[in-house]
């Protein structure tokens, strides 16, 4: 059975990184972006169409109606678009008349929208999830590749350059144990070059070159939300260990203040 591939389109990350992780339990690929229209249009025309698409009504970029129409012109497939009660008269209609496959009223329970990808699925046979077993997991049962993988993917760096894989493991480590940002010449890049069997230089270089890429590249309120004023603009981009010490301590925090479990 191949793994559908659901791409979601929400303003609250936390929310759609839960959502992520639900329907990865169900045997799903899933993958979040900001709610911006227009990022999620580039995201499908590089990286392929998904079987399903989760998107909020009112996006900065393009909106739920604009994305519809674009994506038309690429295929069909089931879009389900999330609203606020005052946004659903005005959306419903156009949206339903464009093909939509479902609505959700903010709040909503993830159940709810668990059943709504379901009764997409029955119109399209490329949806085939298994949802019994995802519906067993609780929220807290988080996974730390998932998460690390949604942020350094909103914050631009590009999944085919060898830095993208070990920021992502390096990250990991150092959520796990802060030692490893303490010790990052030391231990840190050998422990990420013995994973993927290469040198401790190469290791610093690709990940330099990563960040590079997302500061010149990637998308400014994301990298604004992690980095905020500790990176001044007449400083310029953060040095290796500053980039994943922020990170790494923020998204630490954020699991440990939701009582998630961290498993590597």
């Amino acid at each position: 059975m191949n793994s559908s591939k659901i791409l979601i389109g929400n303003d609250i990350p936390e929310q759609g990184i839960s959502w992520a992780n639900t329907f990865k339990s169900a045997g799903a690929f899933a993958v979040t972006r900001k709610a911006n229209g227009m990022i999620l249009l580039q995201y499908v025309k590089e990286f392929s169409m998904p079987d399903v698409m989760i998107i909020e009504a009112k996006m900065a970029g393009l909106d739920a109606i604009g994305l519809i129409k674009e994506m038309k012109k690429m295929g069909e497939l089931p879009i389900i678009i999330i609203t606020a009660e005052y946004e659903m008269t005005s959306v419903r209609e156009e949206a339903m008349y464009l093909g939509a496959s479902g609505f959700l009223v903010k709040p909503f329970d993830v159940s709810k929208l668990i059943k709504c990808i379901s009764e997409a699925g029955q119109k399209n046979t490329e949806v085939n999830l298994n949802f019994e077993s995802a519906i067993r997991e609780t929220p807290e049962q988080q996974d730390l590749e998932c998460v690390v993988t949604d942020i350094i993917h909103q914050i631009g760096i590009p999944a085919h350059i060898k830095g993208y894989h070990f920021l992502r493991y390096a990250i990991m480590l150092s959520v796990e144990n802060t030692e490893m940002i303490n010790c990052v010449t030391k231990l840190l890049y050998p422990s990420v070059a013995a994973k993927f069997k290469t040198t401790s230089s190469r290791v610093e270089r690709a990940i330099r070159h990563a960040i590079e890429l997302a500061w010149d590249r990637g998308d400014v309120d994301v990298l604004n939300s992690y980095f905020g004023y500790t990176i001044r603009n007449t400083k310029g981009k953060p040095t290796n260990s500053e980039f994943i010490a922020l990170i790494s301590d923020k998204l630490r925090l954020q699991m440990k203040t939701a009582g998630y479990m961290v498993k590597l």
